[in-house]
Protein backbone atom coordinates (compact mmCIF):
# COMPACT_ATOMS: atom_id res chain seq x y z
CA UNK A 1 0.00 0.00 0.00
CA UNK A 2 1.24 3.61 -0.99
CA UNK A 3 1.62 5.99 2.19
CA UNK A 4 -0.14 8.93 2.39
CA UNK A 5 -0.22 11.72 5.24
CA UNK A 6 -3.62 12.31 6.54
CA UNK A 7 -4.06 15.65 8.88
CA UNK A 8 -6.85 14.49 11.33
CA UNK A 9 -7.93 16.64 13.42
CA UNK A 10 -10.30 14.63 15.30
CA UNK A 11 -13.61 16.53 13.57
CA UNK A 12 -16.10 15.53 11.23
CA UNK A 13 -14.55 16.49 7.77
CA UNK A 14 -10.88 14.93 8.62
CA UNK A 15 -12.72 11.66 9.68
CA UNK A 16 -14.10 11.64 6.60
CA UNK A 17 -10.98 12.81 4.79
CA UNK A 18 -9.50 9.97 6.58
CA UNK A 19 -11.90 7.29 5.29
CA UNK A 20 -11.66 8.27 1.66
CA UNK A 21 -8.02 7.93 1.93
CA UNK A 22 -8.61 4.31 3.42
CA UNK A 23 -10.74 3.73 0.41
CA UNK A 24 -8.42 4.55 -2.04
CA UNK A 25 -5.78 2.03 -0.49
CA UNK A 26 -3.63 4.34 1.26
CA UNK A 27 -1.59 3.38 4.27
CA UNK A 28 -2.87 6.02 6.51
CA UNK A 29 0.10 7.98 8.29
CA UNK A 30 -2.14 10.76 10.54
CA UNK A 31 -0.66 13.65 11.74
CA UNK A 32 -3.00 16.04 14.66
CA UNK A 33 -1.56 19.08 16.42
CA UNK A 34 -2.19 20.10 20.09
CA UNK A 35 -2.06 23.90 18.67
CA UNK A 36 -3.09 25.58 22.02
CA UNK A 37 -6.77 24.86 20.98
CA UNK A 38 -9.30 25.87 24.11
CA UNK A 39 -10.26 22.24 24.27
CA UNK A 40 -7.96 18.91 24.32
CA UNK A 41 -11.34 16.71 23.48
CA UNK A 42 -10.93 16.86 19.57
CA UNK A 43 -7.65 15.85 20.04
CA UNK A 44 -8.76 12.31 21.84
CA UNK A 45 -11.38 11.83 19.43
CA UNK A 46 -8.55 12.22 16.93
CA UNK A 47 -7.00 9.11 18.52
CA UNK A 48 -10.36 6.95 18.40
CA UNK A 49 -11.10 7.79 14.80
CA UNK A 50 -7.37 6.77 13.89
CA UNK A 51 -7.57 3.46 15.58
CA UNK A 52 -11.49 2.76 14.33
CA UNK A 53 -10.25 3.66 11.16
CA UNK A 54 -7.63 1.46 10.68
CA UNK A 55 -4.71 4.07 10.17
CA UNK A 56 -1.15 2.53 10.36
CA UNK A 57 -0.06 5.33 12.69
CA UNK A 58 -1.22 8.67 14.66
CA UNK A 59 1.18 11.37 15.64
CA UNK A 60 1.15 14.37 17.80
CA UNK A 61 3.19 17.33 17.40
CA UNK A 62 3.11 20.09 19.86
CA UNK A 63 2.60 23.73 18.13
CA UNK A 64 2.14 26.24 21.00
CA UNK A 65 -0.20 28.77 18.44
CA UNK A 66 -1.82 30.80 21.70
CA UNK A 67 1.72 32.20 22.29
CA UNK A 68 0.73 34.40 19.20
CA UNK A 69 -3.30 34.02 20.15
CA UNK A 70 -5.21 36.27 17.48
CA UNK A 71 -8.14 33.71 17.60
CA UNK A 72 -10.81 32.71 19.53
CA UNK A 73 -9.39 29.26 19.28
CA UNK A 74 -6.24 29.90 20.72
CA UNK A 75 -6.61 33.29 22.87
CA UNK A 76 -9.60 32.53 25.44
CA UNK A 77 -9.77 36.58 25.90
CA UNK A 78 -11.66 36.61 22.80
CA UNK A 79 -14.99 35.22 23.02
CA UNK A 80 -16.01 32.29 20.33
CA UNK A 81 -18.71 33.57 18.09
CA UNK A 82 -22.23 32.22 18.71
CA UNK A 83 -24.64 33.96 16.80
CA UNK A 84 -24.17 32.03 13.45
CA UNK A 85 -21.90 31.73 10.29
CA UNK A 86 -21.57 35.71 9.58
CA UNK A 87 -20.08 37.41 6.20
CA UNK A 88 -16.33 37.72 6.53
CA UNK A 89 -13.44 36.13 8.41
CA UNK A 90 -14.11 35.08 11.69
CA UNK A 91 -12.56 35.70 14.69
CA UNK A 92 -12.22 31.89 15.38
CA UNK A 93 -9.61 31.93 11.81
CA UNK A 94 -6.68 30.75 13.36
CA UNK A 95 -3.49 32.91 11.28
CA UNK A 96 -1.90 30.40 9.27
CA UNK A 97 -2.76 27.16 11.02
CA UNK A 98 -3.39 25.71 7.87
CA UNK A 99 -0.21 26.61 5.97
CA UNK A 100 1.52 25.66 9.14
CA UNK A 101 0.80 21.87 9.33
CA UNK A 102 1.07 21.20 5.55
CA UNK A 103 4.20 22.47 5.75
CA UNK A 104 4.73 19.48 8.47
CA UNK A 105 2.75 16.96 6.49
CA UNK A 106 5.15 18.07 3.74
CA UNK A 107 8.00 16.82 5.39
CA UNK A 108 6.71 13.80 7.17
CA UNK A 109 5.19 12.90 3.57
CA UNK A 110 9.15 13.47 2.16
CA UNK A 111 10.42 11.46 5.07
CA UNK A 112 7.96 7.95 4.78
CA UNK A 113 8.41 8.53 0.78
CA UNK A 114 4.94 9.73 0.52
CA UNK A 115 3.89 11.86 -1.95
CA UNK A 116 0.24 12.10 -1.09
CA UNK A 117 -1.18 14.52 1.66
CA UNK A 118 -4.99 14.64 2.62
CA UNK A 119 -6.68 17.42 4.14
CA UNK A 120 -10.23 17.99 5.05
CA UNK A 121 -10.55 21.49 4.04
CA UNK A 122 -14.41 22.45 2.71
CA UNK A 123 -15.26 25.99 0.86
CA UNK A 124 -18.73 25.30 1.04
CA UNK A 125 -20.18 24.67 4.61
CA UNK A 126 -17.54 26.37 5.87
CA UNK A 127 -16.60 29.31 8.06
CA UNK A 128 -14.54 31.74 5.58
CA UNK A 129 -11.21 30.98 6.23
CA UNK A 130 -8.83 31.90 3.10
CA UNK A 131 -6.87 28.67 3.96
CA UNK A 132 -9.73 26.25 2.91
CA UNK A 133 -9.95 27.58 -0.66
CA UNK A 134 -9.02 25.43 -3.61
CA UNK A 135 -6.85 28.28 -4.75
CA UNK A 136 -4.75 27.91 -1.54
CA UNK A 137 -4.53 24.20 -2.09
CA UNK A 138 -3.53 24.55 -5.62
CA UNK A 139 -0.85 27.05 -4.69
CA UNK A 140 0.38 24.95 -1.85
CA UNK A 141 0.79 22.47 -3.93
CA UNK A 142 2.85 23.89 -6.30
CA UNK A 143 4.65 25.27 -3.58
CA UNK A 144 5.54 21.73 -2.26
CA UNK A 145 6.83 20.33 -5.44
CA UNK A 146 9.20 23.38 -6.13
CA UNK A 147 10.71 22.96 -2.27
CA UNK A 148 11.19 19.51 -1.66
CA UNK A 149 13.90 17.39 -2.99
CA UNK A 150 11.61 14.84 -4.15
CA UNK A 151 9.53 17.73 -6.08
CA UNK A 152 12.52 18.80 -7.82
CA UNK A 153 13.64 15.43 -8.63
CA UNK A 154 10.08 14.47 -10.20
CA UNK A 155 8.82 12.71 -7.51
CA UNK A 156 5.30 14.85 -7.97
CA UNK A 157 3.38 15.78 -4.01
CA UNK A 158 -0.49 15.57 -4.68
CA UNK A 159 -2.34 17.37 -1.72
CA UNK A 160 -5.63 15.94 -1.91
CA UNK A 161 -8.81 17.84 -1.00
CA UNK A 162 -11.42 15.73 -1.34
CA UNK A 163 -13.99 16.91 0.76
CA UNK A 164 -13.63 20.88 -0.93
CA UNK A 165 -16.63 21.18 -2.79
CA UNK A 166 -18.57 18.62 -0.88
CA UNK A 167 -21.59 20.30 1.23
CA UNK A 168 -21.75 19.24 4.96
CA UNK A 169 -24.82 17.05 3.94
CA UNK A 170 -22.48 15.33 1.08
CA UNK A 171 -19.98 14.94 2.92
CA UNK A 172 -21.41 13.04 5.86
CA UNK A 173 -23.46 10.95 3.12
CA UNK A 174 -19.84 9.97 2.08
CA UNK A 175 -19.01 9.23 5.41
CA UNK A 176 -21.62 7.06 6.27
CA UNK A 177 -21.14 5.03 3.18
CA UNK A 178 -17.56 4.66 4.36
CA UNK A 179 -18.56 3.46 7.90
CA UNK A 180 -17.50 6.17 10.01
CA UNK A 181 -18.59 6.51 12.83
CA UNK A 182 -19.57 10.41 13.18
CA UNK A 183 -20.23 9.97 17.64
CA UNK A 184 -16.42 9.51 17.59
CA UNK A 185 -15.53 12.80 16.30
CA UNK A 186 -15.58 16.36 17.94
CA UNK A 187 -16.49 19.51 16.14
CA UNK A 188 -16.85 22.33 18.83
CA UNK A 189 -15.05 24.73 19.00
CA UNK A 190 -15.35 25.17 23.02
CA UNK A 191 -16.59 21.42 23.42
CA UNK A 192 -16.10 20.33 27.33
CA UNK A 193 -13.19 18.15 28.25
CA UNK A 194 -15.93 15.14 27.64
CA UNK A 195 -16.42 16.33 24.15
CA UNK A 196 -19.75 18.13 24.66
CA UNK A 197 -20.59 20.48 22.19
CA UNK A 198 -21.69 24.07 22.99
CA UNK A 199 -24.69 23.71 20.26
CA UNK A 200 -24.20 27.44 18.73
CA UNK A 201 -20.66 28.12 17.81
CA UNK A 202 -19.96 28.08 13.92
CA UNK A 203 -18.89 24.61 13.83
CA UNK A 204 -21.79 23.33 15.40
CA UNK A 205 -24.21 25.29 13.61
CA UNK A 206 -23.12 23.91 10.30
CA UNK A 207 -22.81 20.25 11.75
CA UNK A 208 -26.36 19.88 12.66
CA UNK A 209 -27.46 21.32 9.72
CA UNK A 210 -25.70 19.06 7.73
CA UNK A 211 -26.89 16.03 9.76
CA UNK A 212 -30.71 17.54 9.11
CA UNK A 213 -29.75 18.02 5.33
CA UNK A 214 -28.32 14.31 5.07
CA UNK A 215 -31.70 12.65 6.61
CA UNK A 216 -29.19 10.65 9.53
CA UNK A 217 -29.52 11.53 13.14
CA UNK A 218 -26.84 13.89 14.61
CA UNK A 219 -25.15 11.69 17.22
CA UNK A 220 -23.29 14.59 18.72
CA UNK A 221 -23.60 14.71 22.96
CA UNK A 222 -24.63 18.66 23.90
CA UNK A 223 -23.83 20.41 26.70
CA UNK A 224 -27.59 20.31 28.46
Amino acid sequence: MKPAVVLLSGGLDSATCLAIARSLGFSCHCLSFDYGQRHRAELKAAARVAKALGAAEQRILGLDLAQFGGSALTDTRIAVPVDGVQPGIPVTYVPARNTIMLALALAWAEILGSRDIFVGVNAVDYSGYPDCRPEYIAAFETMANLATRAGVAGARLTIHAPLIELSKADIIRKGVELGVDYALTVSCYQADADGHACGVCDSCRLRAAGFAAAGFADPTPYLA
